[in-house]
């Protein structure tokens, strides 16, 4: 599956999460900016739940797929 321009991957997320977090625990953020942070916080975290979630589904839809097809061949 080809990653579409300006999509960021799950991967990324986590990336950029984990960078954002390391500027608030080292106090490395500028005030000003902090509130950004938070909220692309947000976002990302938001983000990276609803790949969860639709990844998660995907794979049970797949698997009942396979059940299904398993379940005809053995008929």
């Amino acid at each position: 599956m080809m990653k579409k321009k300006n999509e960021i991957t799950y991967k990324e997320t986590i990336a950029e999460l984990e960078a954002i977090l390391n500027q608030i625990e080292n106090e490395d953020i500028d005030i000003d900016i902090l509130v950004e942070k938070v909220k692309r916080a947000d976002y990302l975290s938001k983000f990276c739940r609803n790949k969860l979630r639709s990844t998660a589904e995907e794979i049970r839809a797949t698997l009942k797929e396979i059940e299904s097809d398993i379940e005809k061949h053995e008929e």
